[in-house]
């Protein structure tokens, strides 16, 4: 009963019916741009002209170049994947990856080196050369965690995570929320990007949880959620994000929007929190007159075409690549289909 009341007090505002209309708009452009179509994909002005991610985060180029070159290329034992993937989602730049590959041959736990890597990394930055995206925002220090250099403070965790035999114990848990909760307790990750790396590190076989049991809403989400509702009626915004996601083919068909899934899968609720963040964005154009709780009013990043093609696949369990590439299908997890570029769209 407590739950039906705060429901009924929910009142959305005119963003929430952008919020669907806009995930429709960028999906629409993403089936544009895999059949092949010429630009422009949308007709819609800021979609033209400002990047927004994917709808599905993990149609994103960074993502893809994370599951196809990162996860499950190479040693597939849980050390190793755990150590790949934490390594590449601590800059999560595939040009600060490439620059280790090219210099290590190959990235492997087995052979890692504190001195090597940082010697590396240290020459790029000297070269002038950003180690790490902008995406996120990463802290420096932490407690225990003082080196002068950022990137160093990062794979001194890396080292206690492996030393802590991280992997093997998140393999041994039974939801994401616990596996957050494990991230949280480390130095240098706070609630987004543990939520993050839980996420990452569930496109692997190391874990198999539901993306739809857990979401932890960033920054971007919130302002976005602010956006889309006067109020909330006493849900959280971790509700909120839950909410829309098991409403979403009830929403697409009140507004009789033609929203094609990812082969099937629905949006999780990764999905639906990252649309949020979008939503916030697009909402700064579409409609100045709601301010969120930043009060941004621009967006800053303008949207350039990438000429290089994402062959795109997903992790096997989702059980969707069958049905993107029907005739030549990859026994051996990505390796067909490997991504030749760099940046997320």
């Amino acid at each position: 009963m407590q739950i039906l009341t705060k429901l009924s007090a929910v009142k959305p505002t005119v963003v929430y019916d952008t919020y669907w209309k806009f995930a429709a708009a960028r999906q629409e452009i993403f089936f544009r741009r895999f059949r092949g179509e010429a630009s422009p994909w949308t007709q819609d002005p800021i979609l033209l002209k400002h990047k927004f991610t994917n709808a599905y985060r993990a149609s994103d180029r960074v993502s893809q170049y994370l599951i196809q070159n990162v996860i499950y290329r190479g040693d597939q034992t849980p050390d190793e994947v755990f150590f790949r993937c934490i390594l590449f989602k601590i800059f999560n730049r595939i040009s600060t990856w490439e620059l280790l590959e090219a210099a290590l041959g190959e990235v492997r736990y087995s052979t890692y080196s504190y001195g090597r890597y940082d010697k590396i990394l240290e020459k790029a930055m000297q070269r002038g050369e950003r180690i790490f995206s902008p995406a996120y925002i990463m802290p420096s220090h932490a407690k225990g965690l003082t080196e002068a250099f950022k990137h160093r403070n990062y794979l001194i965790l890396l080292e206690q995570m492996m030393k802590n035999k991280l992997p093997s114990i998140l393999a041994g848990l039974k939801s994401m929320s616990q596996a957050f909760e494990m991230l949280l307790s480390y130095p240098l990750i706070g609630n987004f990007i543990a939520y993050q790396l839980a996420t990452d590190i569930n496109y692997s076989t190391l874990t198999n949880f539901s993306e739809m049991d857990f979401v932890m809403p960033g920054p971007g989400a919130k302002d976005g959620i602010r956006k889309c509702f006067k109020t909330t009626g006493g849900l959280t915004e971790a509700d909120v994000i839950k909410y829309v996601a098991e409403r979403q083919d009830v929403e697409f068909a009140r507004l009789g929007l033609n929203f094609q899934n990812l082969w099937g899968r629905p949006l999780q609720l990764i999905d639906c929190q990252n649309l949020f963040c979008e939503v916030d964005k697009y909402a700064r154009l579409a409609h100045p007159e709601i301010r969120g709780i930043t009060g941004r009013t621009r967006i800053k990043q303008k949207f350039t075409p990438n000429s290089q093609v994402v062959h795109y696949w997903f992790p096997p369990k989702w059980a969707i690549n069958e049905r993107i590439h029907p005739v030549v299908h990859s026994a051996h997890f990505g390796q067909l289909f490997l991504i030749p570029g760099e940046r997320n769209c």
